[in-house]
């Protein structure tokens, strides 16, 4: 697997990124990285490095001058920042150079980048952002995240659809259980959105379980826990 790395989108600096690329080709032989950012600055830090071959051979450095901050504006900064660390991660997917982006910058920037260089999946209206949550059993996927505040009933079960493909192809689960986050488990508990993504939910062919509470997301009873970015985000 190659991965596009931004490596000037953390907090403190690309040294912990690059460390952590680094610890991750250690343990996955079978992985290439490509760190993404001002390419002389890169280079410059690995030289100082002590690197064994099987690693050194698997670590790459994109070209990308520009980086966007946490304050900027995601659809602005994608409209004019084009060589920014992001970008060019999204670009080597759709070129095919790699197989995934990772940055720990703008989520926002993130993801308007990847719908500009990569598009919508067909049939979805809005791309989302999903993690993986401990419990007390195997992880939950939570979705959506953050990236859409205000929601429609017909994208939270894009979410759901969405969530529940993925996390069965991670943990290799044949029928993935979703839920839906609300203040109640009976069907009539929640708002206007909740209520209606019930009834979308509960016709559609997903291994819909119903409602589930804050408390439940923890417990490890479902796989995929759906609500719209504004809750999502708190949580």
């Amino acid at each position: 697997m190659r991965i596009a790395l931004d490596a000037m989108g953390g907090d403190s600096g690309p040294e912990p990124i690059i460390e952590g690329a680094l610890a991750a080709l250690r343990e996955h032989r079978d992985y290439e990285i490509i760190l993404l950012g001002p390419e002389d600055y890169l280079r410059q830090y690995l030289a100082g490095l002590v690197m064994d071959d099987s690693i050194a051979h698997r670590l790459h450095v994109e070209h990308a001058p520009e980086t966007i901050t946490m304050h900027e504006s995601p659809v602005e900064a994608v409209r004019r920042k084009k060589n920014s660390t992001i970008m060019v991660g999204f670009e080597l997917v759709r070129a095919a150079r790699a197989d995934a982006v990772v940055s720990a910058g703008h989520s926002g920037a993130t993801l308007a980048s990847a719908v500009k260089k990569l598009g919508r999946l067909k049939g979805i209206s809005r791309p989302g952002i999903a993690s993986l949550f401990p419990t007390l059993k195997q992880p939950v996927m939570i979705m959506d995240l953050g990236a859409n505040v205000d929601c429609r009933p017909q994208h939270l079960l894009q979410f759901a659809i969405m969530a529940s493909s993925c996390i069965g192809k991670m943990l290799q689960l044949a029928n993935p259980r979703v839920g839906l986050l609300s203040i109640g488990e009976e069907a009539g508990k929640g708002n206007a959105l909740v209520k209606e993504a019930h009834e979308l939910l509960a016709a559609s062919n997903l291994n819909f379980i119903g409602n589930v509470e804050g408390r439940d997301v923890y417990q490890g009873n479902v796989d995929v826990i759906v609500c719209d970015g504004f809750v999502g985000n708190i949580s």
